[in-house]
């Protein structure tokens, strides 16, 4: 299991990491399912609070994955079915997350995390074995990713409550260290272009919620006549948000955001924030059409802020990891200042309605004023 060649050419996404990312699916199609549930009934605070959690765990256990990936993978048969044991906890996780929303109780989801983790850490050892120089640094991930593991098992120990959640943001952030402590010497080697392109595939997943929430507005609208043209109208503008966002995302050169350690960690932990706002978009669309077809008491207001919060925090997070750098003053002014319009949607009585005409404008300006060049390009990889 010898270190990849960051530079080497043409490298994508292996069919075996297009396979494992399908587990994601479904982990994140629960997650944002509960949430919606949740926004839906009013329990802000804790859907959110759950939501958070829940999707650290699939975010973490996935990046991790990725970064192992694309600095070992062998692809033989041991690597397989290691990662198939990592799909494994996926799927056990994804199982446990309505209990953890309805009653609190994260021990699936800890098992189906720990069952992943595990994983993980049996890939370190065996990297360890042929890593020459970065040999320590495939230990001390090792040992720090076991080590978390035990204060997530100490975790099902305290009690639901704000206890909690402090011990959850303590035992995060622990987690969250290891690279740190893991490289903090040595770095071991990063394909650009291959890491780049797997976030943006995990950025497809999410965006695909939104879109199948874009399809039940057509589904209810054939059963609810009487509000047949709202349901219409938001199915066409969260498609039209949902390609906006797209091409906001994928409009700046990312394998430009992560040409040492201390940006690569930078993107990599951002990005937490963009997946999950990608995301909870998708809830927020399913909250809108509750409240149109009665199913939710919510005011209007409260409706559109769940769908326009999540994309201003998005639109903040691409934006600062990947935008801000490669823009011009006005792309640098625009993206940001989108943001901050699109939380003025609920002033107008169709919702997503300012929404996507703001997105679309800054899509407009995205177009005419391209990523500004660079005479060179650093070398590829650390």
């Amino acid at each position: 299991m010898l270190p990849r060649d960051p530079a080497q050419p043409h490298r994508t996404a292996s069919t075996l990491e297009l396979f494992f990312d399908l587990v994601f699916v479904v982990a994140v199609s629960i997650a944002s399912s509960q949430l919606h549930h949740a926004l839906s009934h009013g329990d802000f605070v804790h859907g959110i609070t759950s939501y958070a959690m829940v999707f650290f765990a699939i975010w973490w256990a996935w990046m991790n994955f990725t970064w192992f990936a694309t600095s070992f993978d062998t692809d033989d048969w041991l690597y397989r079915v290691t990662t198939f044991v990592q799909m494994g906890g996926v799927l056990i996780l994804a199982a446990g997350v309505p209990r953890a929303f309805d009653e609190g109780d994260f021990t699936v989801p800890v098992i189906g995390y720990v069952v992943m983790r595990v994983a993980m850490v049996a890939q370190w050892l065996r990297a360890s074995r042929s890593a020459g120089a970065l040999r320590s640094a495939t230990r001390r991930y090792a040992a720090g990713i076991a080590g978390v593991q035990v204060l997530w098992v100490l975790f099902l120990l305290i009690p639901t409550g704000p206890a909690q959640i402090v011990a959850f943001v303590v035992f995060a952030l622990i987690e969250i260290s290891v690279p740190v402590f893991a490289e903090y010497r040595r770095q071991t080697p990063w394909h650009r272009h291959h890491i780049t392109e797997r976030y943006g595939l995990f950025t497809l997943i999410v965006l695909g919620e939104s879109l199948l929430a874009s399809a039940n507005a057509i589904i209810d609208a054939l059963d609810e006549v009487e509000a047949l043209g709202p349901l219409i109208a938001i199915s066409v503008l969260t498609l039209v948000v949902t390609a906006s966002l797209w091409w906001i995302y994928f409009w700046p050169p990312h394998h430009r955001a992560i040409t040492s350690f201390r940006r690569s960690l930078r993107y990599g932990y951002t990005h937490y924030f963009v997946f999950a706002a990608a995301a909870a978009f998708s809830a927020g669309i399913e909250v809108e059409l509750d409240v149109l077809t009665g199913e939710s008491h919510l005011s209007s207001m409260a409706a559109s802020f769940t769908v326009t919060v999540p994309i201003a925090v998005f639109l903040l997070g691409v934006w600062w990891i990947a935008i801000k750098e490669n823009a011009d003053r006005v792309v640098n002014t625009v993206v940001p200042t989108g943001a901050a319009l699109v939380l003025l949607d609920p002033v107008l009585p169709v919702p997503v309605t300012l929404t996507a005409l703001i997105l679309a404008a800054v899509v407009v300006v995205l177009v005419l004023r391209p990523p500004v060049t660079r005479e060179a390009e650093a070398p590829v990889g650390t």
